[in-house]
């Protein structure tokens, strides 16, 4: 079976969003360009994880490359749900990102779980041996990839949109910090008692 790589660069739309109630949904990044849409599944902790990984890449092309860093939009410009249909293309193994020093650009590459663990890494194409790094740890060709490409604008509403997205779930039991269901949950500081 051939392996797709699923490439927008640049999308029209690249989000992460969730299909499903609080405590049941379903994380999934969303890239949208050339009257294509691709969706593929992943871990709520990847999403928050990327978020954090891509604004230490901004302010690592800004300190070594002179990267103009864009301001944290005051309001998120597209809060709209997920296209759909949300068709799972694949679920997500490992995430590579790394900045395009030429084109001044970030390129996200979401990668099928494959044999591997789930992962982040950073590289950057001007620093060959922090690119030598993700060239290690991506997995086989034989896994289907997602790759996008944004400038330091839209990575900043993507990272924005990310962590709304993440802190959009249930809210945090004021005494364990671990989410509350509807029905309540068994909080570990009640011995096993219902809050």
């Amino acid at each position: 079976m051939t392996h797709q790589v699923h490439a927008f660069e640049p999308p029209e739309r690249f989000v992460a969003g969730t299909v499903g109630p609080p405590g049941e949904r379903t994380f999934f990044l969303q890239a949208r360009g050339g009257g294509r849409l691709v969706s593929v599944a992943l871990e709520k902790v990847q999403v928050s994880l990327l978020a954090e990984k891509l604004e230490e890449l901004l302010a690592e092309a800004q300190r070594r490359f002179g990267v103009e860093l864009p301001e944290a939009p005051a309001a998120l410009d597209d809060n709209d749900p997920l296209d759909t249909p949300v068709d799972e293309e694949f679920r997500v193994g490992t995430l590579g990102l790394a900045f395009d020093v030429d084109t001044a650009t970030v390129v996200i590459e979401a990668i099928a779980a494959g044999e591997t663990e789930v992962e982040v890494e950073l590289g950057d194409d001007a620093d060959d041996e922090a690119a030598e790094d993700v060239e290690d740890v991506e997995p086989d060709d034989d896994l289907d990839r997602l790759r996008v490409r944004l400038t330091p604008q839209a990575t900043r509403e993507f990272i924005e949109r990310a962590r709304r997205v993440v802190n959009a779930g249930r809210p945090p039991c004021p005494l364990c910090g671990q989410p509350l269901d509807p029905a309540g949950h068994l909080c570990p500081r009640h011995n096993g008692y219902h809050r």
